[in-house]
């Protein structure tokens, strides 16, 4: 799993794994349980940041999704 961040959309984190996809959700608490598909994004926008950044947002571990590691 990556992690990243735009600012265009700094309420977002935009995360990206052969699992998932990628997906956005918010910067919030708990925000892994609304995440939904992430479309239309331009990469040039995109920083990649250290996944433990969005541990409050209910990310998931490099256990339950193991390429991440």
């Amino acid at each position: 799993m990556k992690l990243y961040r735009s600012k265009m959309y700094p309420t977002k984190w935009f995360a990206y794994s052969r699992t998932t996809g990628w997906v956005k959700f918010p910067a919030a608490a708990g925000g892994w349980e609304n995440r939904e598909p992430a479309r239309g994004i331009d990469p040039i926008d995109l920083r990649e940041v250290p996944v433990q950044l969005a541990a409050g947002a209910g990310i998931p571990t490099s256990a339950e999704y193991p390429e991440a590691a």
